[in-house]
C-alpha cells in the first residue's frame, strides 16, 4: 500500500524505501508538496519526484540504482577529440531557468514531459535558495546543451539533462563531473540506468548501498553558495 503524505507537514520523515513498490518499480508514495523542505527530506532519504500532469505528486526510489563516482568517469576517444577540439563553452548558474525550460520541452522520443509546470517552480525555488544547480553548454553564444540537479553534502541528484548538438549533454556532464571531483564530490545520483549515462561510467547499485552513502556523504560539506563562477577545469583534467 502507497503512503500518503502529508501535505501540511513537509519536514515529516519518508516511509522507509524498502516498503517501495517492486511493480512500478521503486513507487513508494504519493501526495504531499514540493516545498524546498521537502525536496531536501525527499533526496536525503534517496526519493524523487517524478510524475505527469493530471497525476498526485509520485516518490520513487528504485532499486537497483544508477549513479556514476565522479573517478569513475569515462571519457570516449570521440568525445576526447571533441574536448580536445573546445567547440563548445560551459557555464554554472548561469541560465537554470533556460535549462530547465529546455528539459521540460517535449523530446521526439518521447510522449510528453514529467517536468510539470509545478514542478518547475519547485526546482526554481531550490535554485534561487542555491541547492539547485545548472550546467550550461554554449556553441557560438547559443545554448546547445545542459543539465540541472540538486547538491546536498558531497552528492549531487541529477535530474535531466538537454541536448541540440552532438555530444553537447556529455560535455556538460564531463565538466560538471570534473568540478565535482575537485570539490570533494563523492557520487552523482543518476536515478535509473540508460545507455548515455552507462556509456559515461554510470552504473547499477543496490539501494540499501545507495541510501548507505547518503547517510555518510550528505552530512559532509560540499560546495555552498551559488556555482556562477566555478572554472572550467583544465584540459588535462577530464582526459
Amino acid at each position: 500500500m502507497l503512503h500518503l503524505l502529508d501535505p501540511d507537514n513537509p519536514e515529516a520523515p519518508f516511509p522507509d524505501v524498502a516498503l517501495a513498490e517492486k511493480e512500478p518499480n521503486g513507487l513508494l508514495a504519493l501526495g504531499g508538496d514540493l516545498s524546498p523542505e521537502r525536496l531536501i527530506n525527499a533526496y536525503q532519504h534517496g526519493v524523487f519526484p517524478w510524475y505527469s500532469n493530471g497525476q498526485p505528486i509520485l516518490w520513487w526510489s528504485p532499486d537497483p540504482r544508477a549513479v556514476l563516482f565522479p573517478t569513475q568517469l569515462k571519457i570516449s576517444r570521440s568525445l576526447k577529440k571533441t574536448l580536445r577540439n573546445k567547440p563548445f563553452s560551459v557555464s554554472f548558474d548561469r541560465h537554470f531557468e533556460h535549462v530547465l525550460q529546455h528539459c521540460a520541452s517535449p523530446r521526439e522520443d518521447a510522449g510528453g514531459t514529467w517536468i510539470t509546470t509545478e514542478m518547475e517552480a519547485a526546482y526554481i525555488q531550490l535554485h534561487r535558495a542555491q541547492v539547485a544547480h545548472s550546467v550550461e553548454v554554449w556553441y557560438e553564444e547559443r545554448l546547445v546543451g545542459g543539465l540541472y540537479g540538486v547538491a546536498i553534502g558531497q552528492v549531487f541528484f541529477g535530474e535531466s539533462m538537454f541536448s541540440r548538438m552532438s555530444d553537447a549533454s556529455k560535455v556538460g556532464l564531463v565538466h560538471l563531473t570534473s568540478c565535482l571531483m575537485r570539490w570533494g564530490y563523492r557520487l552523482i545520483d543518476c536515478q535509473v540506468h540508460s545507455s548515455h549515462l552507462s556509456s559515461l561510467g554510470a552504473q547499477e547499485i543496490e539501494r540499501q548501498q545507495f541510501t548507505r552513502h547518503l547517510q555518510q556523504w550528505c552530512n559532509q560539506p560540499g560546495r555552498s553558495g551559488s556555482w556562477l563562477t566555478a572554472p572550467e577545469p583544465p584540459l588535462h583534467s577530464i582526459e
